[in-house]
């Protein structure tokens, strides 16, 4: 499929290139995933320095401590392909109401173990509807948000979760000191209320209704990876969930304090750094990847988030460290709103892409899965230094894939009809 001008739109023939695009011309429902999004974000964020401590409470090593982040991640990426299904087959709402309902009774159960392998359990199924919340929301943005304004509502739904993530962890650093099992609860109540206002303010939508959606074609996955637009996007966020989801939480600690000998407060200084870096070009890099395309905003940002992490290995003062942060998140928020929009001109408003996106979510998870044990071996083995090269070396894969993938702005999505009546469902020639 050749490149296509980023003015055109015919993914929404409506839409003229020449309007003028403002945030006010998302429809309610955007802001109420928006909304949505920053609840379950700082719920998240309350719980996070919790979990730890409150699983070796129960008498168990780090090693079985960690594993009960990982049990969480893991169900994510077991139950993604059912989850995709699902949305397909029942529609985006129900499925985004259950699982942030799931997800917050899982909380509440946790409050209440009195075992490691109750913790273990509660909080793994947790990661259930987690994955339906998130592919749901993902599915409802590509919908609903127009073609000229996918990347700023991507953005939008980036930043929220951003914040709640920065924020969440304050509050629960503070509710530890009162109880170890009241960030759950806390939690839990945060998911119950974000649940009902999905519910409440989605329930007479017309654009959110599944009904509107139910004869939409269905996209298949494997006709999405003929595209290598689509398994370009695959690799971004592998390298996204590699580098900013998996390495920069599980091995930047340990780098500050085994190898610069720095205090452990220095670590929380340089993952700030990091987020208000990602921070401060989300919605920017919005804008431009609306404006100018997805690819130059893929590529640049890749590029700079390669150079950030291998620049950490380097790192031999505080000075150096923090501003390899500062540019790993920068080039990790230049590359988020436009990789999301990428997928959804794929899709296209028109079709049922729930499996695709799960593909596309799971990407994601498997390198914030696989990424901190294989770039820990390798600073075992070696060096730091190697593994966060290694780090940077899985961004500029997932950028020279880019270099040889189709602009996605502005053209047909695969399952939307062509002038003669049928889907596009060939592969683009890249």
């Amino acid at each position: 499929m050749p490149e296509t001008s980023p003015t055109a739109t015919e993914n929404q023939p409506n839409e003229s290139p020449r309007k003028s695009s403002t945030l006010s011309e998302l429809p309610r429902e955007i802001w109420v995933l928006i909304s949505g999004g920053f609840i379950v974000a700082i719920g998240m964020g309350i719980v996070s320095p919790a979990l730890p401590t409150f699983a070796t409470s129960f008498n168990v090593g780090v090693t079985a401590a960690a594993f009960i982040v990982s049990a969480f991640a893991l169900m994510r990426l077991v139950f993604a392909p059912a989850s995709g299904r699902l949305v397909s087959a029942f529609g985006e709402r129900p499925n985004y109401v259950l699982g942030i309902v799931i997800v917050g009774i899982s909380s509440t159960a946790c409050a209440f173990a009195q075992s490691y392998w109750q913790l273990l359990v509660f909080r793994g199924l947790g990661g259930i509807g987690s994955t339906m919340f998130t592919v749901s929301a993902l599915a409802l943005l590509v919908r609903l948000a127009p073609a000229h304004l996918r990347a700023r509502a991507s953005g939008l739904w980036a930043t929220s979760f951003l914040l709640g993530s920065i924020s969440g962890p304050v509050l629960g650093g503070l509710l530890i000191g009162f109880s170890l099992r009241l960030p759950f609860l806390i939690y839990g109540i945060a998911l119950y209320l974000a649940a009902f206002v999905g519910w409440f303010l989605l329930r007479d939508s017309t654009l959110a209704d599944p009904q509107q959606h139910a004869d939409a074609p269905d996209l298949k996955v494997l006709t999405a990876l003929r595209d290598s637009s689509y398994r370009a996007s695959l690799l971004a966020n592998f390298s996204k969930g590699w580098t900013a989801q998996g390495v920069r939480i599980a091995l930047i600690p340990l780098f500050i304090v085994e190898a610069m000998r720095l205090p452990d407060a220095m670590t929380g200084i340089a993952l700030s750094v990091f987020a208000a870096g990602n921070a401060a070009v989300l919605l920017p890099a919005g804008r431009l990847a609306d404006s100018r395309g997805r690819k130059p905003m893929l590529l640049s940002g890749l590029a700079i988030a390669a150079v950030g992490s291998a620049a950490i290995g380097f790192s031999e003062s505080v000075p150096w460290l923090l501003g390899a942060s500062l540019v790993g998140g920068i080039g990790m928020g230049l590359c988020t709103p436009a990789q999301s929009a990428a997928v959804a001109d794929i899709v296209g408003p028109k079709a049922k892409g729930g499996p695709v996106l799960a593909a596309f979510q799971m990407s994601a998870d498997v390198g914030t899965i696989i990424g901190p044990p294989l770039a820990g071996a390798l600073a075992g083995a070696l060096s730091y230094r190697a593994a966060f090269l290694l780090t940077g070396c899985v961004a500029l894969v997932a950028m020279v894939t880019w270099l040889f993938a189709p602009e996605t702005l502005g053209r047909k999505s695969r399952s939307e009809p062509t002038d003669s009546g049928r889907p596009v469902e060939s592969a683009d020639p890249a």
